[in-house]
């Protein structure tokens, strides 16, 4: 057995149905625990999300600076090759439980941003650091074991900062300018490193910044693009939603009997893939909010949770929309075999807008993986800077970073996307286990917000950061 082979194994163990379980399970429970707030009051965070008031507190970038990072780096190539590949694998009824696993991790991604600020310190340096590694440290009711969880969590996320969020985001880029445009690898990487390192070095504000304007600009192109195929084939859309909700909820079997019901696999790759799209539950999101200029808790975990609303409710949704009015699923590419991926996601923009199809989905395949990039450099920073105790390696960090995003577009390593995969999911196991053990925490600061400022009552707002 070779080390990829090993690499597979491993990333298999990891993101076994357990630990889907306990990512969707730890949503319902939160979600009960929290009186369905996160639910009933989405349309205050969207609110919040797009006003233009300036609110008080300590922090380093705005809230809608702070979404957009966290945006950024969750908003990427599953968005555009994971819902296809789930409608392929588990049916169009995938797209239903991609949704719901979502609306689930509306209370997660609320109570992970919420203990981030709650707990979250001032470094030397004088910006802000906080997320699981934090709240673990200074929430957990038995210390060492909150320090050694916080420890191994930090240490999965600076690994997966540069295999996950580095490495294979450097070589999607890469391969997809190369396919389309015909560019070296070489150049596409030696480009990409130097506008991502000219970002990275002005730190979070810089990264803020750049993901306030980058990330809407996506958004924006990639559903424009969306709703522009899905109107082009309107006339096959209802026929398409009827087979997405009918697949959804069908006990025939599928494959023969061989594969289990329509239903099963629905909800397997449904969920899996849901969970890899908006990342609920696996504690990066919660760094970037820990930097957040804001004046509660509540407020910036109310905002935070949007990116799981638009990252799955909406743009994954969009792009199932897209796939199923085209009629290309279930077809056989060149090769023979049934299109899937990347590749029918573009066939289908391509239904809509011809050749333009293929570059707009190559563009955005692009800058949603620099985008990751960006967000994940940040999370792996702020990892690190938690192991040693300090900043001082910061920038030594950023400069690794940004040689292997060079190396990344040169080399595809099945091994290191496994090995990724696996250090990815092994983050959201210390992180689980601080929102179960926190959640008595979150509904405290869920039910004070909800009674000083939801309901109209006032009191004074809290502008002060640290362990509380």
């Amino acid at each position: 057995m070779d080390f990829t082979e090993l690499a597979g194994i491993l990333s298999a163990i990891v993101w076994s149905p357990f630990m889907l379980i306990f990512l969707v399970g730890t949503g319902v429970f939160l979600t009960i625990r929290l009186r369905f707030l996160p639910l009933r009051n989405l349309p205050f965070a969207l609110r919040q999300v797009f006003s233009r008031r300036q609110r008080g507190g300590a922090g380093d970038i705005s809230p809608f600076q702070s979404l957009m990072t966290a945006l950024a780096a969750t908003v990427g190539v599953g968005n555009i090759a994971g819902v296809a590949t789930a409608m392929v694998l588990g049916g169009p009824g995938a797209l239903i439980w991609m949704e719901a696993s979502a609306l689930f991790g509306l209370s997660t991604k609320y109570a992970e941003s919420v203990l981030a600020v709650k707990y979250r310190v001032q470094s030397k340096n004088g910006e802000m650091a906080g997320g699981p590694m934090y709240a673990l440290k200074y929430g957990f009711p038995i210390k060492r074991m909150g320090a050694l969880l916080a420890g191994a969590f930090s240490v999965f996320a600076v690994i997966s900062s540069l295999g996950i969020g580095n490495f294979t985001q450097s070589n999607t880029i890469a391969a997809a300018f190369e396919i389309t445009f015909g560019a070296a690898p070489w150049l596409t990487g030696l480009v990409t490193a130097a506008a991502a390192g000219a970002v990275l070095a002005g730190g979070i504000k810089s990264i803020g910044r750049a993901c306030g304007l980058l990330v809407p600009f996506m958004a924006i192109l990639y559903l424009g693009g969306a709703l522009w195929v899905i109107f082009q084939n309107a006339q096959n859309l209802p026929a398409g939603v009827a087979q997405i909700f009918r697949e959804a909820f069908s006990f025939k079997a599928a494959g023969g009997g061989a594969a289990g019901t329509v239903i099963a696999n629905a909800i397997r790759f449904g969920v899996a893939r849901g969970v890899f799209s908006n990342e609920a539950g696996l504690g990066s999101a919660p760094i970037a909010a820990a930097a957040a200029k804001t004046d509660h808790p509540s407020r910036q975990g109310y905002i935070n949770m949007t990116g799981t609303f638009f990252d799955t409710l909406v743009i994954c949704t969009l792009t199932g929309l897209a796939i199923a009015s085209s009629g290309l699923l279930g077809t056989a590419g060149p090769d023979g075999n049934p299109l899937s991926g990347a590749a029918l996601t573009i066939a289908a923009f391509e239904s809509g807008m011809g050749i333009a199809g293929r570059y707009v989905v190559t563009v955005c395949v692009a800058l949603f993986a620099f985008s990751t990039l960006l967000g994940w450099e940040y999370y792996g920073e702020k990892s690190l800077e938690y192991l040693c105790g300090s900043g001082r390696l910061n920038r030594t960090y950023r400069a690794l970073y940004a040689v292997i995003i060079f190396f990344g577009a040169l080399i595809a390593m099945e091994a290191v996307w496994y090995l990724s995969d696996t250090m990815n999911g092994l983050m959201a196991f210390p992180n689980l286990i601080c929102l179960l053990a926190l959640s008595g925490i979150a509904a405290r600061e869920l039910e004070d917000f909800e009674r000083r400022f939801i309901r109209g009552n006032s009191g004074r707002t809290r502008t002060g950061a640290g362990p509380k």
